[in-house]
């Protein structure tokens, strides 16, 4: 099997030999048990232990095996279903593979990548999703060769412009929080909510097309708990904010997203 990895120490190809990833340089990965291989040299790590935790995974894995972000798993599926055959699509931030595994599924001729800086998401998402290939790696510095990526996908994780510029071929597809997005579960820790604006065209793209999804839902409090946990202002949640979440037998909550494309200037 040829795959698309380059070492992250050296920048050059990797070749894979029973299980192990090498380049001319003899700097050589393993692959884990589960599938994934770790291409995030200790040097390249600014924590112990980067991006999401297990309890943030956990939230996440929790909250979307329950279906409420089908919707726009199916959406940014969709948009895959107009890309050739034998392509290259990388999901840069990938987590859990939720959004990875669609991908694989609506363009069943593509090869496709996940890529995390999270282990413990990149372990889970190896084990339930094989068809893909994962790797634990930084976004900002992605163990690919310049224009590998037909398609990059985005959800919800932050854009490098000139990563992006680098890797991406013809089209970069970007999920982001939309202008109302979780706004009820916010009120629980602002008075003033700001509301989400799209995402600024990338420099080295233009903008393709834009559309907003919206959908209304009733959650019970485990499962708003779950939603909180695995999104970066669980951080603001304080004890009396959790406990007047507890309150409640249920909260109505509004979950919209940007989804936006965005063309390679050639």
């Amino acid at each position: 099997m040829s795959l698309a990895y380059i070492c992250p120490i050296c920048t050059q190809n990797l070749s894979l030999n029973n299980k192990t990833l090498s380049c001319s340089n003899n700097h050589s990965f393993d692959f884990a048990k589960e599938g994934y291989v770790n291409l995030l040299p200790v040097q390249h790590k600014k924590s112990k232990d980067p991006g999401d935790n297990i309890a943030m995974v956990q939230a996440r894995r929790q909250f979307l095996s329950q279906g409420h972000y089908c919707f726009l798993q199916n959406a940014v599926a969709d948009k895959l279903k107009s890309v050739g055959p034998d392509k290259t699509v990388i999901d840069l931030g990938c987590g859990e593979g939720f959004y990875t595994q669609a991908l694989q599924k609506s363009a069943p001729t593509c090869t496709v990548y996940g890529v995390d800086i999270s282990k413990p998401a990149i372990k889970y998402a190896a084990k339930r999703y094989p068809d893909c290939h994962f790797s634990v790696a930084s976004i900002a510095q992605a163990p690919f060769n310049d224009l590998k990526a037909d398609v990059i996908v985005s959800i919800f994780a932050p854009l490098f412009d000139t990563e992006l510029s680098r890797l991406c071929k013809d089209k970069l597809i970007v999920a982001s929080p939309g202008p109302r997005h979780l706004f009820e579960l916010k009120k629980q820790i602002y008075q003033d909510v700001n509301l989400h604006t799209p995402v600024d065209c990338p420099q080295g793209f233009e903008s393709y097309s834009e559309e907003t999804l919206t959908r209304t839902v009733v959650l019970d409090i485990p499962t708003a708990k779950n939603l909180v946990m695995m999104t970066p202002f669980a951080w603001k949640f304080r004890p009396e904010h959790w406990q007047d979440l507890e309150q409640k037998e249920n909260i109505e909550v509004t979950l919209e997203f940007y989804l936006s494309i965005f063309k390679k200037i050639i």
